[in-house]
Parts: structure tokens; C-alpha cells; sequence
């Protein structure tokens, strides 16, 4: 008798929905709002494209590989068992670390905003006090926090709704007007980072093993969930550079998303959205490292973490705690934008390198070339764009990503030379 698969169509949609709409549009709206001003929506809508382009191929590797490994898998299956493939996977992991980090950075902007007290000191305790706090909630188990969360996913979406909506009545049109249009460029600048927004649907990927006939449904659920939460935010855009001059947008870049609820809510619109934002922020942050105990466990096993990784530390392993470890001084050492344009740039890349795994074994996955190697190329376009867009005004942020490529390859060297330990293919 055949046992029914947890994940139908709606429930795989839902889950992806729930993963993008998240920290993300939080962090992202006033800081691209303050690059691309009132074109905010379109850099939304390109990046909607590419994440779709990116979703079309994880998901044609997915359904063809089908491990939980994920983009960890779909790299050593295009690349081989070598020490390139390997690096990317440690990248990967660091990829997840980097984005804890920045979503945890605007926790604690945001509770500091909401006791109206913004100094750094203040954003870096709550940052690390939520970080530390879903660590110890993770390790003794998580499962409450877990159960909650669909619960969180609604409150989250209704009010995001109910905002942009409400909203759409009290925009000024001269704040959208094409005569105060800033240059193109801003708004071709902001893609990168509003594809950070995106992040979350390449979870859909990871349920594929209990996913009720995959060659069907993963492709829908991917590309519903991707179109929904891109008419969300390219409406929640509209909404906030309708209500906020631009000066107000990059003067509160960090929180603009609840900024904007004030002209219509008053003060308590603002306290209403700053809740949301940190019930937003901590769930992502507990998915996440929860996401990263079960990332770092299986690379370990695989070869491609150090075997510490693997060992049982009440409910969960010794890799969270190393994990949190490597977090901590990336949330006290760099402010949101730095750490959210790294956490962009790398996964851009990531993901490009995974599109460009997936040209070496496009025959056994029988995903149209055209838009693989679209994929590929917007995603490496992006980052170097993204790159390049704030190298006058945050030119550390390019040593910051030599550093961390160079640790990945020096990790993955050192475990083959010391350890002998290689990454391996886990589906054939």
C-alpha cells in the first residue's frame, strides 16, 4: 500500500510562500527604495524573473536528484567529486551563515527602532540575544517554535496584505511621478538586492522526496509561489515609495517597510509593522539554523564539513554551535547593509555555479538550455552589478568576498589533505 507523500501541491506552495515572505521584503525595501527611489517595483520585477530562471532549473535538479542535499547535491553531480564542487558546497554553507546574520542584524535594528533607541550597541545585543536564544531553543528541541509556524506565516502575509492594500489609498501620485524618476542605473543597482526577497523558494526543492509526483508538482509549486510573492512585493513596493518621500526612504532604509505604515496607521501602524517585522525575522532565524544543523550534519557526512559537525548535542549537533559561533562576530562586525549585500553577492553566485553545474548533466535532467544558461548569466550579471554598484561607497565589501571563497577552498583543501574526507554523490 502506497503511503501518502506529506507535500501536495498547495502545501509545497505555502511553504515556499512562507520561506520568501519573511525577513527579506524587511531588509530590502528601504535599502533598494533609497538606490532605485520610485522604480523600486521594477527592480522587483526583474528580480522576480531571475529567481524565476533560478527556480525553473532547481527544480528540473531536483526532480532528477532527489536528495535533500540540495544545491550541495546538484553541484557535485554537474561539477564531480573534486575540490571545486566541494568549495562551492562549503560556500553554500557559509551562504546560510551570512544570511542568518543579516536577518538577525535587522531583528535587532528593528527592536531597537521599536524602543526607539537605534545606537549600534543596543541593534548588536538584540541581534546576538535572538541568535543565542533560537540556538538553545534548537538544541533542546524546536519543535514548538516549528508548530507555530504556519501560524506565523499568516499573521505575517495578512498584515503585509492588509498594508499594501490599504495602502494604495492614500499614495500621493507626485511621489511616483516619472518627472522625479531617478536614473536608470539606481534601479538596475537594486536587483541584487531585491532578489535577497526572493531567498527561501529553493526550500521548495528540499521536499522533493516527499512530494506527491514530483515531475508535476515541483514545477507549479515553484513557479505559484515565486508569482504570488512577486505581485505581493512589487504592491508592498508601490505602497511605501507612494506614501514616503525619498529622503524619508533612505533616511530610514532599515526600517522603511514600517515607517511607510505611519501616514496611514499613525504610531500605532508603525509599532504594528515593526511587531511584525521582528515575528518575521525570528522565525526566519530559527528555520534557518535549524536548516543549517541539518546542512552542516549532512555535509559532514558527506565529507564536506569537519566530522565534529556530526556529533549529538542534545536534540541537535555540535554544528549549530559552531555555527553560531562563526555568526556572532559577522553580526558585531559589519552593519546590515555590508553584511546583506555579502549575503546577496554570495548567493548569487552560489546559485550561478549551481546553473552552471546543471549544463553538464542538462541531458539527464531535460531542462531546455536556453533558459539554464539565462540563469546562469543573470545570476553572475547581478552579482557583478551588485559588486560593482557599491564598491564606491562599501569597497571592503570585495575583500570580504575574497576572504570568505578563499576559506571555503582552504577548508575544503584541508579536509582532503589532512582527513582525507571527500564530498560524494548521495543519488545516481
Amino acid at each position: 500500500m502506497q503511503t501518502k507523500k506529506a507535500f501536495g501541491l498547495w502545501s509545497a506552495v505555502f511553504l515556499g510562500i512562507g520561506s520568501m515572505v519573511g525577513a527579506g521584503i524587511f531588509i530590502v525595501i528601504g535599502q533598494a527604495g533609497a538606490m532605485a527611489g520610485n522604480m523600486v517595483w521594477l527592480s522587483f520585477i526583474f528580480g522576480g524573473i531571475i529567481a524565476l530562471l533560478s527556480g525553473y532549473s532547481l527544480a528540473k535538479l531536483a526532480v532528477r536528484y532527489q536528495s535533500r542535499g540540495g544545491i550541495v547535491e546538484y553541484l557535485v553531480q554537474g561539477f564531480g567529486e573534486n575540490i571545486f564542487s566541494g568549495s562551492m558546497g562549503v560556500m553554500f554553507y557559509f551562504s546560510q551563515l551570512i544570511a542568518i546574520a543579516a536577518v538577525a542584524k535587522s531583528f535587532g535594528m528593528y527592536s531597537a527602532t521599536f524602543m526607539h533607541n537605534g545606537d549600534s550597541l543596543r541593534v548588536n545585543i538584540f541581534a546576538v540575544g535572538v541568535v543565542t536564544l533560537f540556538t538553545f531553543i534548537n538544541l533542546v528541541g524546536a519543535s514548538i517554535v516549528a508548530k507555530s509556524e504556519n501560524f506565523i506565516v499568516i499573521i505575517k502575509l495578512g498584515i503585509l496584505i492588509t498594508f499594501a492594500i490599504a495602502a494604495l489609498f492614500t499614495i500621493k501620485p507626485a511621489l511616483l511621478s516619472v518627472a522625479d524618476m531617478p536614473p536608470i542605473h539606481g534601479m538596475i543597482f537594486a536587483i541584487g538586492i531585491t532578489f535577497f526577497a526572493y531567498q527561501g523558494f529553493n526550500v521548495i526543492t528540499n521536499t522533493v522526496e516527499d512530494m506527491d509526483n514530483p515531475k508535476v508538482t515541483m514545477m507549479r509549486a515553484m513557479f505559484i509561489a515565486l508569482l504570488f510573492v512577486a505581485g505581493l512585493y512589487i504592491l508592498t513596493s508601490i505602497s511605501v515609495l507612494g506614501n514616503l518621500p525619498l529622503d524619508t526612504i533612505i533616511k530610514t532604509k532599515d526600517y522603511a517597510l514600517a515607517e511607510a505604515a505611519k501616514p496611514i496607521f499613525g504610531e500605532w501602524g508603525f509599532k504594528i509593522m515593526a511587531a511584525t517585522a521582528l515575528l518575521a525575522t525570528a522565525s526566519a532565524i530559527n528555520a534557518t539554523l535549524y536548516a543549517v544543523s541539518d546542512i552542516g550534519y549532512t555535509m559532514a557526512k558527506e565529507g564536506n564539513l569537519p566530522q565534529r559537525y556530526e556529533y549529538n548535542v542534545y536534540k541537535s549537533y555540535e554544528g549549530l554551535i559552531i555555527s553560531t559561533v562563526l555568526i556572532i562576530p559577522m553580526i558585531l562586525f559589519f552593519n546590515l547593509s555590508q553584511i546583506t549585500t555579502v549575503a546577496v553577492i554570495v548567493m548569487l553566485i552560489v546559485q550561478g555555479s549551481t546553473h552552471i553545474a546543471h549544463l553538464n548533466v542538462i541531458q539527464q535532467t531535460g531542462a531546455k538550455k536556453y533558459l539554464i544558461v539565462l540563469a546562469s548569466i543573470a545570476m553572475f550579471s547581478v552579482a557583478a552589478l551588485t559588486l560593482y554598484s557599491t564598491y564606491k561607497t562599501m569597497p571592503e565589501i570585495a575583500y570580504y568576498l575574497i576572504a570568505a571563497f578563499a576559506l571555503a577552498f582552504t577548508t575544503e583543501y584541508l579536509l582532503r589533505y589532512f582527513h582525507n574526507r571527500t564530498i560524494s554523490k548521495q543519488t545516481h
